[in-house]
C-alpha cells in the first residue's frame, strides 16, 4: 500500500469513527481544569452589591472564569465586614493579610427601562491604587456576557493579554442519527443548535467578524460547503462543484474562501468568494492530496496539509499561488495547521508513535513543542488571544473538547453528558 492510499485510508477511517460516534443526551459543556500557570495573581472577588436578587450572579461567573484561565487564584472574600462596595471602603491591610495582590469590588442597580447597571473596580491591594472601572447597562439575558466583558478586563489590567472570555466557540454534536451544529459561550454555557441533520456536518470556521459560520454540511448526500449567517439564519451553498467541495477557511478580510475541491480531478485548493459568486481560482496543482487550508493574519499566506512528499506534512504558500514550502519535518505524519493569530507560530497535530497530538511550531525557529498527550487529539483552533488552543480528543471511547494553553501548562476538559463533541473552532474577539 502506497503512501497516499495509507493516507486516504486513515482520513476515511477518522471520518468514519466520527460517524459512528454514539448520541447523547442535550446538555451544556462542563469545564474540568488541569494543571495552572507558573505564578498565578491571587485575586479577591467580592460578591456585588445587590446581586442576590439576579437571575444570574455576576461574580461568580468572573470567578470561574479567571479560574479557568490558570493564571489566577482565588482568595476567600467571605466574613469581611463591612463588605466594601467602593475603593474608599477597601481596608487593603485586609486584603493584604489574606495574600491577595488585587480585589474586584461591584454593585448592581435596577433601571427604570428593565436593565441592570452594573458597576465594578478593579483595585490594587499592594499600590492602593485603582487599576480599572467600568459601567455596564445590561439586560437580563445580558447578564452573563456583562461577566465575561468583566472578567476580559480583569484579565488584560493584570496580564498585559487580551481577555477572551466573551468569546464563542463551534462544535458538531453527534446525537444518535442526527448531527448538530452548535454555538456556545466559551466557557460551554448557552449552547445553541444552528442547524441539525441527519447527515453529517463538519469542518466548521468562524468568519473573522463573528457574525457568519461556515462549514460542510452531507445533506445532499454529497459534501457541500455552505455560509450561514447567525444574525438572521439565513444560509448559502457557496461550494457545490461536481466531486467534493470541502476545509472551508475564511480569509481574514471576510470576502474569500480557501477550500478544497475535487471537481477537476484529485484534492486541490481553490479560492471562492464567500458570497459563491465567481469563479473558483485554483491556488495548488500537484498529483497529491492538497487539503486543510488556513489563511495567516494578514491574508497573504496559507498553510495547508499535503502528502506530496510521500506522507501528510505541512506546507506553505502565498495566496497569489506560485511555490511551496514545506515547513514541518519532525516525523512522518503532521497535518490540520493552524495559524497563531500573531502569525509567529502554528498549531498542528502530529503523530507521535500511534498517538495523535496538539504540537506549535515556531516559524523562526522551527523548534516543535507538543502540547498534549490523549490518544487521538485532533482540530486545534487558537483563541483570538493566542494564549489557548482548542481541540477535540478521545476519552473512554467518546469525544470531548479539550484546550491547552500554548506553554502546555493550563489544561482543560469540555464534557457534555455521555454525548460526543467534534470539530471545535473558536470565534473571534467582537465588540458587543
Amino acid at each position: 500500500m502506497n503512501s497516499r492510499t495509507k493516507t486516504k485510508l486513515f482520513r476515511t477511517l477518522w471520518l468514519l469513527a466520527m460517524l459512528a460516534l454514539p448520541g447523547a443526551a442535550r446538555a451544556a459543556l462542563t469545564i474540568e481544569i488541569i494543571g495552572s500557570g507558573a505564578n498565578q495573581v491571587p485575586v479577591a472577588i467580592v460578591p456585588f452589591r445587590a446581586e442576590d436578587g439576579l437571575a444570574q450572579k455576576i461574580t461568580p461567573v468572573v470567578a470561574a472564569d479567571l479560574t479557568r484561565s490558570g493564571l489566577f487564584k482565588m482568595v476567600d472574600s467571605g466574613g469581611v465586614v463591612p463588605v466594601p462596595y467602593e475603593p474608599g471602603e477597601v481596608d487593603y491591610a485586609i486584603w493584604r493579610a489574606r495574600g491577595a495582590e488585587a480585589i474586584v469590588i461591584g454593585s448592581v442597580s435596577p433601571l427604570p427601562d428593565g436593565r441592570y447597571d452594573i458597576r465594578f473596580r478593579l483595585m490594587d491591594v499592594v499600590k492602593q491604587t485603582q487599576l480599572a472601572g467600568f459601567a455596564y447597562a445590561a439586560a437580563a439575558s445580558q447578564l452573563r456576557l456583562t461577566a465575561h466583558k468583566i472578567a476580559d478586563v480583569i484579565y488584560e489590567k493584570l496580564t498585559g493579554d487580551v481577555g477572551v472570555f466573551a468569546t464563542r466557540i463551534t462544535y458538531i454534536v453527534k446525537r444518535g442519527s442526527r448531527y448538530e451544529l452548535q454555538v456556545a459561550d466559551a466557557d460551554g454555557f448557552n449552547p445553541q443548535t444552528v442547524l441539525a441533520s441527519n447527515e453529517p456536518i463538519i469542518s466548521p470556521a468562524w468568519s473573522p467578524d463573528g457574525t457568519r459560520l461556515a462549514y460542510v454540511s452531507f445533506e445532499g448526500k454529497k459534501p457541500v460547503v455552505y455560509v450561514q449567517s447567525l444574525i438572521t439564519g439565513g444560509r448559502q451553498a457557496v461550494a457545490n462543484f461536481p466531486g467534493s467541495n470541502s476545509a472551508p477557511a475564511w480569509s481574514p478580510d471576510g470576502r474569500r474562501l480557501a477550500v478544497v475541491l475535487t471537481k477537476d480531478g484529485g484534492s486541490q485548493i481553490y479560492l471562492i468568494n464567500a458570497d459563491g459568486s465567481g469563479t473558483p481560482t485554483r491556488l495548488t496543482s500537484s498529483s497529491a492530496i492538497d487539503t486543510e487550508p488556513n489563511f495567516s493574519p494578514d491574508g497573504q499566506l496559507l498553510l495547508f496539509t499535503s502528502d506530496r512528499g510521500g506522507s501528510p506534512q505541512i506546507y506553505g504558500m502565498s495566496v497569489t499561488g506560485g511555490e511551496t514550502r514545506r515547513l514541518t519535518f519532525d516525523g512522518s505524519y503532521n497535518v490540520s495547521p493552524r495559524f497563531s493569530p500573531d502569525g509567529k507560530s502554528f498549531a498542528f497535530i502530529q503523530r507521535n508513535g500511534g498517538r495523535f497530538n496538539v504540537a506549535v511550531q515556531d516559524f523562526a525557529t522551527r523548534q516543535v513543542q507538543v502540547l498534549t498527550d490523549g490518544s487521538i487529539d485532533e482540530s486545534p483552533s487558537f483563541a483570538p488571544n493566542g494564549r489557548m488552543i482548542v481541540y477535540a480528543s478521545g476519552v473512554r471511547g467518546r469525544g470531548i473538547l479539550a484546550a491547552v494553553s500554548s506553554d502546555g501548562r493550563v489544561k482543560q476538559r469540555f464534557t457534555e453528558n455521555a454525548g460526543d463533541v467534534r470539530e471545535p473552532a473558536w470565534g473571534p474577539l467582537v465588540k458587543h
